[in-house]
């Protein structure tokens, strides 16, 4: 009897433990995959981490982990100890990219699509402390944060993870569990726990392009703060608006070029040059280097009605 007893427990695993059991894989698979691929980033006594997004060398990190000198010092995951190339920083997003001398190396990807939603597992990898490849786990807290950045400008559309993070840390991944970098960790609230946030894979996305291939990043400049809202089906419908979403105008700057053009506080941007703008990543996307000068012709609603008018977009300083 007892051992029929024993034989039914054995046919019957408990599903909790089954759960916790791939939750505990899908982690492991995860780092595996990518911790070979993080770096330990030094300047002097101070540092932090870094995360290796092509095999010849050129990596994501914090603009503040790099902040100052040409060359840094970098421990790879085996061990090694290599001189890494400040190729550009961007302190309105608060990324770097370094080339670091070598051929072969292990790289993680960046994901293609913005596709985050709260309340999904991230992974966060890096070297807080100097206790290196550690490992947290947590959950994606929020989206469409704003972060200050050290120059004062504010870094739009920045992940909030309950993912434990530490002096260290900044410059290192957030990860999904399929393995691809979400977010490049940057900043914690000293005060506060478990509230840590990450610059998106997009915004790092198209900033690394920037800063590999002119070693900073030019931006247009419209004068505005806003935040990605929701259009309504409806309304959408109704002005033939394609994209379920666009960007709240929540602050106009005085005498830049969306107030000379008649933007104003509570307008919906939808697209500019007819290409629709959804999220606050497109709209940075949609003001690059070569619309600084050139007139560009925005879409907005205001008060229920499609809108259009012509601004000519600065260079951000």
């Amino acid at each position: 009897m007892a051992t029929e007893v024993r034989e039914a427990l054995k046919a019957e695993p408990d599903p909790a433990s089954a759960l916790l059991d791939a939750y505990s894989q899908a982690v492991i698979r995860v780092v595996e995959r990518v911790s070979p691929s993080v770096v330990n980033v030094r300047r002097g006594r101070s540092g932090g981490s870094g995360v290796i997004v092509a095999p010849d060398g050129y990596a994501l990190t914090n603009a503040h982990v790099v902040d100052g000198p040409r060359e840094v010092a970098v421990t790879l995951d085996s061990g090694a100890e290599l001189t890494a190339a400040v190729v550009g920083s961007d302190n309105a997003t608060d990324l770097a990219v370094i080339r670091i001398l070598g051929s072969g190396l292990p790289s993680a990807e960046l994901a293609e699509t913005e596709s985050l939603r709260v309340g999904q597992l991230v992974i966060a990898i890096g070297d807080p402390l100097g206790f290196h490849s550690t490992v947290t786990t947590g959950v994606v807290s929020a989206l469409g944060r704003s972060l200050s950045a050290r120059d004062g400008r504010l870094i739009e559309n920045v992940i909030q993870t309950d993912a434990a993070l530490n002096p260290g840390n900044s410059g290192g991944p957030l990860v999904d569990t399929h393995a691809k970098v979400v977010g490049i960790n940057t900043a914690i609230i000293p005060t506060a726990q478990g509230i840590c946030f990450a610059i998106p894979a997009a915004t790092a996305r198209l900033v690394a392009g920037m800063l590999i291939r002119d070693g900073r990043v030019r931006r247009a400049y419209l004068g505005i703060g806003g935040a990605a809202t929701p259009i309504g089906r409806q309304l959408a419908n109704e002005l033939g608006i394609t994209n379920a979403s666009g960007i709240r105008v929540l602050e106009v700057v005085a005498g830049g070029p969306a107030q000379h053009a008649g933007l104003a506080v509570r307008d919906l941007i939808v697209d500019v040059d007819g290409v629709p703008i959804a999220t606050l990543s497109d709209l940075q996307r949609a003001l690059a280097a070569d619309r600084i000068g050139r007139s560009v012709e925005v879409g907005y609603v205001r008060f229920g009605e499609l809108r259009r008018t012509t601004v000519i977009p600065a260079e951000a300083r």
